[in-house]
Order: C-alpha cells, then sequence, then structure tokens
C-alpha cells in the first residue's frame, strides 16, 4: 500500500551498519529449490504507482527458471491481483494483509485464486481504545475478497477493491483478518506516540511512513506466513530470500535465508536485513533478483 512507502535518506541505511548487496551473497541458483518472497510497494512498484521493465524482466526471467515468487505485502487481495498479473504470476501463493491472508493463485479458478489460509482476531477492544484517544481516526475493516467497510471515507486511492462506508460497531461485530487505522491530521510520528502512550495488546501492528497503522493477529506478520508457504513448496530455509522497504517488512527479512532492505528503508529495517540495495527509483531490486540467475 502507498502508506508503506519510505521517506528516509540512504544515510539512514549507511547508519544502520549493513553491508551494500553483492551478487555473491546469493549462493543457491533460481529455481524450484529456491523462494522469493517481495513487498510490492516501494520495492516492485515506485511511489507512483508504477513497475519499470527491469523489475517485470527480471521477475520473468525467475518464473520461467520455475523459482517460487511469493508477492508479500499489506494490500488486500484485490490491490494484489493487478499486481500479479502484471508480473504473469498466476500460479503459486501470495502472501496478502500483512499475513494475516494467504491466497493460492490458480488460473483455473472463477476468481483466479484461493484462500489457502486465514487469521482471524477481534479487533474492538484495541480500536476502541485507539479511538477513546484520538476520536479522528477512521477505521476500515478488510471484507475479504472485494474491500473494505470503512467507518469514513478514506483519503482517495488509498484502498484497493469496493469500499463501503458502515457503522463502526457493526465493522467490529464480526472477526476480522487487518484493521487499518487512518488519521489523515496527524503526522506518522503523531500516530505512533498514539500507538506508544495507549499500549496495544493481543495485537500485531505496524506503523506506515503516513500516519496510518495495520492491525492484525497477534504473532502473524509476513514472516509467519511465508513460514507456512516455505513448507508447502518444499524450500530449504537457507535458499529463501526476500526484499523490502517498510516497517512491517522487518520480521520477513530477518526470517528469510537472505533479507535485503530497499534503500530508503529506514535504520531499523536495515538492520532486520543482511544487505541493502539501491532505493525503488533506481530499480534496487533487480539486481538482487537477476544475482539468483547467476547464482
Amino acid at each position: 500500500m502507498s502508506a508503506e512507502l519510505s521517506g528516509k535518506s540512504a544515510d539512514a541505511d549507511d547508519a544502520a551498519g549493513r553491508p551494500v548487496f553483492d551478487a555473491a551473497m546469493v549462493t543457491w541458483p533460481a529455481g524450484p529449490d529456491a523462494l522469493v518472497a517481495l513487498d510490492i510497494d516501494g520495492t516492485l512498484l515506485g511511489h507512483d504507482g508504477s513497475m519499470s521493465v527491469g523489475v517485470r524482466d527480471a521477475v520473468a526471467a525467475l518464473r520461467e527458471a520455475g523459482t517460487h515468487l511469493v508477492l508479500s505485502t499489506g494490500r488486500s487481495v484485490p490491490a494484489v491481483l493487478p499486481v500479479a498479473e502484471e508480473l504473469g504470476l498466476d500460479r503459486g501463493w501470495a502472501v496478502c494483509s500483512n499475513g494475516a491472508v494467504t491466497i493460492t493463485l490458480d488460473p483455473e479458478s472463477e476468481k483466479g485464486y484461493e484462500f489457502a489460509d486465514l487469521v482471524t482476531f477481534d479487533a474492538g477492544p484495541a480500536v476502541r481504545t485507539l479511538l477513546a484517544e484520538q476520536p479522528g481516526v477512521i477505521v476500515a475493516v478488510e471484507d475479504l475478497g472485494r474491500g473494505f467497510k470503512v467507518s469514513a471515507p478514506f483519503p482517495m486511492g488509498e484502498l484497493g477493491g469496493e469500499v463501503e462506508v458502515v457503522d463502526l460497531e457493526e465493522m467490529l461485530a464480526e472477526p476480522a483478518t487487518r484493521v487499518t487505522l487512518r488519521a489523515p491530521q496527524l503526522m506518522p510520528a503523531d500516530f505512533a506516540d498514539l500507538v506508544d502512550r495507549v499500549g496495544l495488546h493481543g495485537v500485531a501492528y505496524a506503523v506506515g511512513w503516513t500516519a496510518w497503522l495495520d492491525l492484525t493477529p497477534d504473532g502473524v506478520s509476513k514472516a509467519s506466513a511465508l513460514e507456512q508457504v516455505r513448507g508447502w513448496a518444499g524450500v530449504a530455509p537457507e535458499r529463501t530470500l526476500a526484499a523490502g522497504d517498510g516497517n512491517n517488512d522487518r520480521e520477513m527479512l530477518r526470517w528469510a535465508g537472505l533479507g535485503v532492505a530497499m534503500g530508503g528503508a529506514d535504520a531499523d529495517t536495515v538492520l532486520a536485513a543482511d544487505a541493502r540495495t539501491g532505493p525503488v527509483e533506481d530499480d534496487g531490486v533487480v539486481p538482487v533478483l537477476r544475482a539468483l540467475l547467476r547464482a
């Protein structure tokens, strides 16, 4: 999602003390014994939402080699499918909603996918706690496979799929896979301070680069979902690679046999990785993907 895009400088990467990515770091080849997990926004897609030819070509080469390519994102399913289509990914798995939803891509399915795993939680207590401190926060609850139910309109273009305004209590009445809170009137640091001040229990959360907060079930992350996918794919842990730029990528970068932070990621995200590459504007993920083809 666009709220995950980084606005940090390269100096933050340097301060984290992680080496610049080198192709020699990849010691296993592309193919069915390798798994590559890729964040979408700020990694595959630029700040304007576009994808470069270099990214498409590198992904295509890995796909043709039989590599397990897994989109791993905070996006909901409807917002993931166009990216998968642009990349020619019509089989395999995709991790959505920060790990709460995993789908199997299947061109023979009516929708183009089937749900492989869902994890739900009661978001009510956490949401009500946050609203008591900041009543102006807008709430969105994922409506699986469709889009979102929201308490009020979100800024244009920030949510994928269909968006329906409903009563807050109706939204919170059923278990959810993911809840997003947005405070357009706040700065990101203000939202982070709010979370720290109230304390959140029984949920996992990630603060985005705008005043955006994702809540998911406790213990759920991109990494937890990817570990399940890795088992399904039969890939050894040391033959996994992940690339990402956001706060919600940290667990994934730690999980991977080789985790690579995009240029522009903040220092804590870079510290979670083994190496850092260039920013999305410079196709930083491309040499990382191409390294598998030369290993």
